[in-house]
């Protein structure tokens, strides 16, 4: 049982994706490179035997024919670096070859030839590429080269935008409807349905490239994963859109606004970047970029919204604006400190109080749970951010709960009822001193996170989305209660989390059965109290 996950990139060299597709790979991970599909005169004329460079050269050549025959120009619009040193600016540069990857995760075994090869075609014909459209078909080719450095199986698409006739094939919408073809390629082939993707809930990806910086660098992570961080933990330690902007600049990260067009004081966006090395550019990230729910508008909806607060942000956009790499804030000095045992005992209560909310909220009120996973994520992030220099368990925690807060745009709407905000707890957190983490990691308080967390776990397994559930759940009990077991291991009083918390982690999520439209609201959401109780009782918490 395996998904099928689609990545996309552009480009104007078809050698140049044909000679590493048929090369040794970066790290030598390339095996008996091959073709399993492509258009037919190609394959026939090809065959599927082990690629080298003088064919590899060969197939481009050919795939490339149709633009080179009939001049055709095909470009997209991309932010480029000033040649004069500028600013980046807008420019057409040209993208004639599409190119996708489909791959398995490393858990989910491998695919044969022969199933890959189907797939392939029915994605190309999904895509608008063959002449299923009635259009004169793009030549293609699916090349296998076995799986990658992380073990995944896939394949990789290449595709000529200039069809036979020499009219340009259509992008529009590429990604989605990637998503959308393999979401149907997994019900045809009988392939396990990527919860995320049914739900909307799924992650943003990462490019290749973005994985190549990581690896030249020796990074742990990627760029974009460790800005999401940064600002999922600001943004949660925020009451205003000022004090969020001056914790980033706080933190040494590049932040300029996008303003609204021909305005300089109505800011629709922003974009975040880490310091890069000397000599080096940075690499900017939109809001969006990182996560659906860190847009502006999106973090506008947690913080205090008033004529003085607005203004307040306004200059301290300016401000970053003038001049993104002197940006700091006269707050960003703050010192670390040890958070006291009172301190400890204010913050457990306050995400008691948000656990305790969240029983009555109803299992399909998918804005009000998108919002607690952020406010609980948010604490993990802050917390991460202070006291692991490489990302760890708070780290990984804070990821796995952020995937229940992507809601897709269309999905985003005002919550049936505002929940208690832990901008007090992440805010206590992002100053915890890190030479004395044993007193953040108080065990009362990962006792009231660890409920919030099950509310959420649970939330998923009422609504039927039992992959997210156990998703959660293995994060219970490899992140969660491994702290619980450090804490123990630094003779901190831990007896709020019984043996029996590991035992109940452990058993198997169930197949989530859809919530019965028939209920009533008052009943959907009794249904929803009892198994937050029960289900909390079980675990310990």
């Amino acid at each position: 049982m395996t998904t099928v996950i689609p990545n996309i990139t552009r480009g104007a060299k078809m050698a140049g994706l044909l000679v590493y597709l048929a090369g040794d790979g970066r790290k030598d991970e390339h095996e008996e490179q091959h073709i399993v599909s492509g258009d037919e005169a190609t394959v026939t004329f090809f065959g599927h035997g082990v690629l080298d460079r003088a064919t590899a050269l060969a197939i481009a050549e050919e795939l490339d024919q149709p633009r080179k025959a009939f001049g055709t120009e095909v470009t997209r619009l991309m932010t480029v670096q000033d040649p004069d040193g500028g600013e980046p600016i807008k420019a057409r540069v040209p993208a004639s070859v599409w190119h996708a990857s489909l791959s398995l995760s490393a858990e989910e075994g491998q695919l044969s030839d022969e199933k890959w090869a189907a797939i392939a075609d029915d994605f190309v014909d999904a895509m608008g590429f063959s002449e299923t459209t009635g259009e004169a078909p793009c030549r293609w080719v699916a090349i296998r080269h076995g799986v990658s450095s992380n073990g995944n199986d896939h394949i990789h698409i290449a595709v000529s935008l200039v069809r036979e006739d020499g009219t340009k094939a259509s992008t529009h919408n590429d990604f989605r409807k990637a998503q959308n073809a393999a979401r149907d390629l997994e019900k045809k082939y009988g392939l396990r349905i990527l919860e995320s993707r049914e739900n909307g809930l799924g992650e943003r990806g990462v490019k290749p490239g973005e994985r190549a910086r990581a690896e030249r660098a020796g990074a742990v992570e990627v760029d974009s994963h460790r800005l999401e961080r940064l600002v999922r933990g600001a943004a949660a330690a925020s009451t205003t859109e000022a004090s969020f902007l001056q914790r980033m600049g706080g933190q040494g990260v590049l932040i300029r606004p996008r303003f609204a067009a021909g305005r300089d004081d109505v800011i629709a966006g922003y974009s975040v970047a880490l310091r890069p090395a000397k000599g080096d550019r940075p690499v900017w990230y939109g809001g969006g970029r990182l996560a659906r729910d860190l847009t502006l508008p999106r973090l506008r909806g947690g913080w205090t919204d008033s004529v003085e607060a607005a203004a307040a942000a306004v200059g301290e956009w300016q401000s970053a604006f003038r001049n993104p790499w002197r940006y700091s804030s006269s707050q960003s000095g703050q010192p670390s400190q040890q958070p006291s045992a009172t301190d400890q005992r204010e913050l457990a209560a306050e995400v008691a109080k948000l656990a305790q909310q969240l029983k009555a909220v109803p299992v399909d009120d998918r804005v009000a749970w998108s919002l607690a996973a952020r406010e609980v994520s948010g604490v993990f992030a802050a917390w991460s951010m202070k006291l692991e220099p490489t990302p760890g368990k708070l780290a990984a925690t804070a990821r796995s709960l952020a995937k229940s807060a992507h809601l897709p745009a269309h999905e985003v709407k005002a919550p049936s009822f505002k929940l208690h905000s832990l901008s007090s707890v992440a805010s206590l957190l992002a100053l915890a001193d890190p030479k004395m983490s044993q007193a953040a990691a108080d065990a009362a308080l990962i006792q009231q996170v660890g409920r919030a967390v099950v509310a959420i776990l649970e939330a998923h397994r009422a609504a039927g989305e039992a992959q997210r559930a156990e998703q959660l759940a293995d994060t219970m009990r490899t992140h969660v209660v491994a702290l619980r077991d450090e804490l123990r291991a630094l003779q901190v009083a831990a007896s709020d989390f019984p043996e029996a918390l590991a035992d109940s982690l452990n058993r198997p999520a169930r197949s989530g059965k859809p919530i019965r439209r028939s209920w009533s609201d008052d009943e959907v959401a009794r249904r929803a109290r009892d198994r937050v109780d029960k289900s909390t009782r079980g675990y310990g918490l």
